[in-house]
């Protein structure tokens, strides 16, 4: 059903990585919401004051909350959509996330404002009058919010969404409040213990929950998350796999917005080969890169030696030596400078975030290695870190 929805309401719907057909996909999500979320809250609003019950209340104002959520991000979906221009040369596909924070501050407000009625309920307690009628309704506004779940999944993980997928989350959520609301009204029958405002409190710090989760995944995004892993392996293995690659470092991916990446990274080259060969096999690399993961990519080459001996045995001593002292350390731009009066060999070391390291006592320890067969040869190191 969603895919005959997809091909019926969505012109060009195959070129997800297109702006403007990512806009069109968030358009029909988000009047897909807002017609499905009205009928609900109505419903719920009816059925709430007929019963006296503030949990189903409140259940239909997280409903009322989704529906102008589903406002934002249209609107959102469209500034995202909006071409380059010279005040944002990198687009504005950002615009998506801060469409999701406004949408969690929105959901945070709901929550907030439901608690404080809820245990305001609690305090004072009024009896729920128990209807089938309402069972019915709640029971089938779980049916829909299910398969909105599911809708909004589906096309959150095809044009990559972050507000599609926080809508989905979203939704599933709502399904946990409703099963409460439905638990209070069931038990209404045999108990007056305030269970009402009890289960108001369930929904009302399900809601906030869900907002606080998006807020923070939209932070990450915002601050600066790590590429997907997948996605980085591809681009190693295409790296990797060129006649003139010796080896990369110094890879860096930015996102500007879901399908909007601008990537650089350093690859090692022979020293002695032909300048215009390489070249023009790093620009058939940057193409393809382009063509296949859509990232525009800047490529650096570093010229190292492969033929000379000294060199290479020293490289293999010092990568062997700080291996030995933290097997995920690595060593790139290995290269060695030699003058009238010592020699120096200069070199990067790559530090992963997970691991600790003294850069100090990594210096002081490969000078003394050196020390052992000359007095004339010094190391000159720079630490970095990864940034995939």
């Amino acid at each position: 059903m969603i895919d005959f929805l997809v091909r019926r309401f969505v012109k060009d719907y195959e070129n997800v990585t297109d702006a403007n057909v990512r806009g069109r996909y968030g358009v029909f999500s988000a009047f897909v919401g807002i017609a499905c979320n009205i009928v609900i809250c109505s419903a719920k609003f009816i059925i709430g004051f007929l019963a006296n019950s503030i949990a189903i209340i409140s259940d239909g104002f997280n409903n009322l909350s989704d529906c102008a959520s589903c406002i934002v991000t249209m609107f959102g979906y469209k500034m995202a959509a909006k071409p380059a221009d010279k005040d944002h040369p990198f687009g504005h596909g950002r615009m998506e996330y801060l469409t999701s924070l406004v949408i969690a501050a929105v959901i945070m407000l709901v929550g907030g404002e439901l608690l404080k009625t809820s245990i305001d309920k609690i305090i004072h307690p009024t009896r729920v009058t128990f209807s089938v009628f309402a069972l019915v309704v709640l029971i089938l506004s779980i049916a829909i919010k299910l398969w909105m779940g599911h809708f909004n999944r589906t096309l959150g993980k095809r044009i990559d969404s972050g507000i599609m997928l926080a809508t989905a989350k979203d939704s599933f959520n709502d399904v946990l409040a409703t099963l409460a609301t439905v638990l209070a009204l069931v038990a209404s029958i045999w108990t007056d213990i305030p269970l009402d405002g009890i289960m108001g409190i369930v929904v009302s710090l399900i809601i906030l929950v869900a907002g606080y989760g998006i807020i923070k995944e939209t932070v990450d995004q915002l601050l600066g998350q790590p590429a997907d892993e997948g996605l980085v392996q591809r681009l190693k293995e295409m790296v990797q796999n060129s006649s003139v690659s010796l080896g990369m470092h110094d890879l860096i991916i930015h996102s500007y917005g879901p399908g909007n990446l601008i990537g650089s990274v350093h690859i090692e080259v022979d020293s002695k080969g032909d300048i215009l060969t390489i070249h023009d096999a790093i620009d058939e690399m940057e193409r393809r890169i382009y063509d296949e993961l859509k990232i525009r990519m800047t490529i650096h080459m570093d010229p190292i030696e492969t033929d000379n001996e000294i060199l290479n045995s020293y490289r293999e001593k010092i990568c062997d030596l700080i291996k030995k002292e933290e097997p995920k350390l690595s060593v790139h731009d290995f290269r060695m400078v030699s003058g009238p009066t010592h020699t120096n060999l200069i070199f990067d070391v790559l530090i992963p975030y997970d691991v600790k390291v003294d850069e100090a006592a990594v210096l002081k320890m490969v000078e003394e290695e050196l020390e052992k067969e000359t007095h004339t040869m010094y190391a000159v190191i720079t630490f970095d870190h990864s940034y995939c």
